[in-house]
Order: C-alpha cells, then sequence, then structure tokens
C-alpha cells in the first residue's frame, strides 16, 4: 500500500467523524470557541451544513486518492 492510498483511507475516516459530529453535535466539542465562532457567523443550521461539505470534499478526494 502506498502512502497516498493510506491518506485516501485517513480521508475517509476523517469524513465519517465530521459527519458524526455533526449529527450528534456531542456538547463539548459544539462549545469550543472555533465553532462557536461559525454558529455566530453562518447560525447553527450554517455550521452543520458546512460540516456536511466538509466531510463530502474529504470523502471525496479520500476516493480519489484511492482510485488513483
Amino acid at each position: 500500500m502506498n502512502g497516498l492510498a493510506l491518506l485516501g483511507i485517513f480521508l475517509l475516516l476523517y469524513a465519517a467523524v465530521v459527519v458524526a459530529l455533526a449529527v450528534m453535535k456531542p456538547q463539548k466539542i459544539w462549545e469550543m470557541k472555533k465553532i462557536k465562532m461559525f454558529i455566530k457567523v453562518l447560525g447553527e443550521k450554517g455550521t452543520v451544513i458546512f460540516f456536511y461539505v466538509w466531510a463530502l470534499i474529504a470523502a471525496v478526494i479520500g476516493i480519489w486518492l484511492l482510485i488513483r
């Protein structure tokens, strides 16, 4: 297995974790300053959508690295 395939797997796992954070909204993480800033700028729903988009980008790049 080469390094790019390993990075692809890592990105897929990362995308899964980001989606889990967006769905479950753990209180400890949701109260971090950076997340609060996102909520202040984007709103709660906008922040969740941002997390989904970020996870989608990571997943697409991960899949691309795996099939490359």
